[in-house]
């Protein structure tokens, strides 16, 4: 009980998102129905971390610009205090951005943040080109949200201004339209496997 009211006082805050209108990009990230390409980058630990590492779980990706950055750092420590709600619905978050490892491993101990930090540097910005949001002009990845379902493929994709943090509020939702459609079918599949009797 106690930990649903503490869960309860964390979504009245993380649903709290700042108004963002319509903008302009040539960033055209994946849409909802696509295949998450797979990847190999290293992360803030020194350790090689590939999307099908997460086989079987949904996996939440962040693209952001950069370490340090007042924005990133924001968004990213909000991510971190929300790590409960993402882990109600088994979900990994994983940071990418074009920093490189040690970047990464000086601004994980900064935010005390206990997810990963991935290296999309060599080449650069691949990872963010293959899911449609690096930046060319900027030379770093888009500010960009994908939530992927256990089969490896794109629920939800959302790109924010680069200067605006997008919040959790779109992330929560995805994850908890997933696991009600995982629930239902399952359901189904239960009832199908399980008719009810008759006299």
């Amino acid at each position: 009980m106690i930990r649903r009211v503490i869960n309860m006082k964390l979504l009245d805050r993380f649903r709290k998102k700042e108004d963002i209108s319509q903008f302009d990009s040539t960033l055209r990230p994946l849409p909802a129905g696509a295949c998450a390409p797979d990847f190999r980058l290293l992360s803030d630990s020194g350790r090689q971390v590939s999307l099908a590492d997460f086989q079987g779980k949904p996996v939440v990706l962040v693209f952001y610009p950069a370490d340090n950055s007042p924005v990133c750092s924001s968004q990213l420590a909000l991510y971190n205090q929300a790590l409960p709600l993402f882990q109600e619905h088994n979900a990994q978050i994983v940071g990418i951005s074009v920093d490189d490892p040690e970047s990464h491993q000086a601004f994980a101990e900064k935010l005390n943040l206990s997810f990963p930090l991935l290296a999309d540097n060599a080449p650069l910005g691949a990872v963010a080109r293959a899911y449609g949001v690096f930046d060319q002009e900027a030379g770093t990845g888009g500010r960009a949200l994908f939530v992927i379902d256990a089969e490896g493929v794109i629920h939800w994709s959302y790109l924010s201004p680069s200067s605006i943090n997008p919040g959790a509020n779109g992330i929560l939702d995805a994850l908890e339209e997933f696991s009600s459609q995982s629930t239902r079918s399952s359901e189904d599949g239960h009832d199908r496997r399980n008719p009810p009797q008759t006299d």
